[in-house]
Parts: C-alpha cells; sequence; structure tokens
C-alpha cells in the first residue's frame, strides 16, 4: 500500500479528472489524500469522505481573482499567472507542505495549475508526478510569443526560489519523473510539445458523477437530432450574447433540430427551463444539465472549447461547434478543427447565421462525426483512470 496526496486548484474541470484516478487508487487499498484552497469542493466532486487538507489561497470570483471580462489573448494569459496562478502557489504552499508532513505521501499528485504541489513536494524531496488536465499544454502556447514565453518563465524562477528548492530546475509543469496526460495524440497531434519516457497518455478521467434528479428526459424527441450548448459554469460573465444567438440560431432550425441550453447564469431569463406543451417546445433551457448521462442522447455539441466538454463530448464520439473564450481554450479548439472533429466559430462576433451553418455542417457532414469517433476509440484504448493509478504505483514503487 502506498500512500498519495493529490494538490489541486479550487477549479472544477482540474478537479474532475484527478477523482476518478484517486477513487481507483483507493479501491486498489492506498491511501489518498487531497490538497486544496477549497476543501468542500472536492468533498462535493470526490468520495464524500475523502481526507482533504485546506490550504490558503484565491478561489476564482472572489475578491482579487476576478479577471476584467474583456480581457483576451496575452494579456488574459498574463492576468492569470500574475493574479491567481503564482498568488494561489504561494498562498497553497505553508498548507500543502502540512499535507505532505501529515499524510506522507510516496507521490505528491500536482496539477500543471497547482505549482505548489511540484515546487514543495521539490524542496521536501517526495516524488511528484504531473496531472494535465488540458491538452493545451502539451503544445507550446507560447510559441508564437517569446517575450510573454521568457516572462512566464520568469515568474517561476523567482517562484521557486520562495517555496521550492532554489538548486532544482526541473518545470513544475512538467515532472521528469511521471506527467500524465488525460488526452491522446489523436486529439493533441503532432505538435505535441513534451516528450520522453515521462509522458503518459492515459486519455480522459471519466468518473461518475451523481445525476440530480428534475431533468425532463420525456421532453428528448427521438425523431430529431439533439445538440447541447453549454459554456460551462466558468463563464457566465461574459456567455449572455453568445447563448442569445444561439437560441436565435436554433431556434430558426426548430423543424429539424431541438436544442438544449445551459444557462447556470440565468443570461435567458431561463427560471428552469421549458417543458413540453409550453410556449417553447423546441429550444430547452435549463440552469444545469446531467453533462455524462445527457451526452449519451445528444448528437452534436456546441462549447467553449473547454477541455474537460470537449474531452466527454469526443468520449462519446460527438461532433463539436467551437467558440473559445480564453485561456487554453483556443488551443483546445485548434486541436479539435486540426483532428477534423469540430468547426471554430468567434465567441465574440458570431452570427445566428454563421452559428446554425456550422451546426448543420457538424451534424450532416459525415467527416466530422468519423473524426470524433476516432477520438473516441482512441480515448477508450488510453485506459483512463486505471492506466493513470497504474502509472502512479509504478512511480511509488521506483521511489521506495
Amino acid at each position: 500500500m502506498s500512500g498519495f496526496l493529490f494538490v489541486v486548484p479550487p477549479l472544477v474541470g482540474h478537479i474532475n479528472p484527478a477523482v476518478g484516478v484517486a477513487a481507483e487508487l483507493a479501491a486498489r487499498g492506498h491511501r489518498v489524500a487531497w490538497a486544496c484552497p477549497d476543501p468542500g469542493l472536492v468533498a462535493r466532486l470526490a468520495e464524500p469522505d475523502a481526507e482533504v487538507f485546506g490550504c490558503a489561497g484565491p478561489v476564482p470570483g472572489a475578491d482579487g481573482a476576478q479577471r476584467p471580462a474583456g480581457l483576451r489573448g496575452p494579456e488574459a494569459l498574463k492576468f492569470l499567472w500574475e493574479w491567481y496562478l503564482v498568488p494561489l502557489a504561494e498562498a497553497m504552499a505553508p498548507g500543502v507542505r502540512a499535507a505532505v508532513e501529515s499524510a506522507r505521501p510516496e507521490v505528491v499528485v500536482a496539477d500543471q495549475q497547482a505549482f505548489a504541489g511540484a515546487l514543495v513536494a521539490e524542496r521536501l524531496g517526495v516524488p511528484w508526478a504531473t496531472s494535465a488536465t488540458t491538452s493545451a499544454e502539451l503544445v507550446d502556447p507560447l510559441a508564437g510569443l517569446p517575450r510573454v514565453k521568457e516572462h512566464l518563465h520568469g515568474l517561476l524562477a523567482d517562484l521557486r526560489l520562495r517555496i521550492g528548492d532554489p538548486s532544482g530546475t526541473a518545470d513544475p509543469r512538467f515532472s521528469p519523473r511521471l506527467a500524465l496526460a488525460f488526452s491522446t495524440p489523436e486529439l493533441v497531434g503532432p505538435k505535441g510539445a513534451l516528450k520522453g519516457e515521462q509522458l503518459r497518455y492515459v486519455g480522459p478521467s471519466i468518473a461518475a458523477r451523481p445525476t440530480a434528479p428534475g431533468f425532463p428526459w420525456q421532453w428528448l424527441d427521438s425523431g430529431r437530432p439533439t445538440v447541447l450548448v453549454t459554456l460551462g459554469t466558468a463563464n457566465t460573465d461574459v456567455g449572455g450574447r453568445f447563448l442569445d444567438v444561439c437560441l436565435e440560431a436554433m431556434r430558426e432550425q426548430a423543424d429539424r433540430v431541438q436544442t438544449v441550453i445551459a444557462d447556470p447564469g440565468g443570461a435567458l431569463g431561463a427560471d428552469g427551463g421549458t417543458a413540453p406543451g409550453q410556449e417553447d417546445k423546441d429550444v430547452l433551457i435549463v440552469p444545469s444539465v446531467p453533462q455524462p448521462a445527457l451526452l449519451e442522447r445528444v448528437d452534436a455539441v456546441v462549447c467553449h472549447a473547454g477541455h474537460n466538454t470537449v474531452c466527454e463530448a469526443l468520449w462519446h464520439g460527438l461532433p463539436l461547434v467551437v467558440a473559445p473564450i480564453r485561456d487554453d481554450q483556443p488551443v483546445v479548439a485548434g486541436q479539435v478543427v486540426d483532428a477534423g472533429a469540430g468547426v471554430r466559430i468567434r465567441f465574440g462576433r458570431v452570427s445566428a447565421t454563421r452559428l446554425g451553418a456550422a451546426v448543420d455542417e457538424v451534424l450532416h457532414e459525415p467527416g466530422f462525426r468519423a473524426a470524433a469517433g476516432r477520438i473516441r476509440t482512441a480515448f477508450r484504448a488510453a485506459g483512463g483512470a486505471p492506466a493513470a493509478a497504474t502509472h502512479l504505483e509504478h512511480l511509488a514503487r521506483e521511489s521506495r
């Protein structure tokens, strides 16, 4: 039996992939613990009795962690690092150190955006593995931005002096021992920048999630294709216009397509959705959807190119219309398009006509579904959470 400490930021998309791996390790008899600034979030997403060590750190949306809504491109990336990721690491470091000293794990599993996990483990001499929850970091997203790249590397070097081993040289985003990539080359493509024996493509970690009651499954019409529109839960501040365009576009196609729109921020004025027989029988607007279960019943997905949503859609072989907003989303969207599994549209400027045409493309041109099917096959063959758990077990044994 070995011990594993998962160090994660308070971000659903970064915790969810680790949940399945942690559950697999626990099922094999290993000790599993977590370190996160939001213990309640981990408890909600993982096992209810999970051992979670709290850490200080900014939670997205709270004071000091709010990003200006209009920030895009390199400026958005610099804001993410300077105002969130680096302060997050510094704030988490004491709590992560206390968690390591208390849990005494054989291996620390550090999310790529939880730099404190890697740097504290490095300082304490504990082996660490990387949890790469987005395929964007498997290429070099800064290849065309040398000044930004140099600036961010400088931030990491300074951070290491404060919380890591000053003599260390490893990039805290990429363990030299083991980097678990929750994707496959079929999506990442040939531009993958991370090479070497430490990289292990394990595909998405799709763990069972409880399905909240109340979704009107009887509303779905098996006689028409169904499209899911979702921007995740972290984009409610900027998604209003886009959801308006989606609603207009999909109402125009209601004679041949039905649509489910997830609207967690109430941008469309929804109060729980539209049930059969009410005013709008062709577009269902709901605050949230049981996404894993719903993806088994839909034919295409319109989304923001968030990595989790993209991977869950492709896990089911569904073609995508991607409208990236910020962060890693433009890179992930590019990977979807390069793989032939979807169409990219402009989030801030798309018209209802263009969006409707993109939905028609992915629904009716067979190449998109065929490409999504190839990625689906690769994802399922990669092994997912069981494969990731096996790699971590090997690292733990080698480290004894």
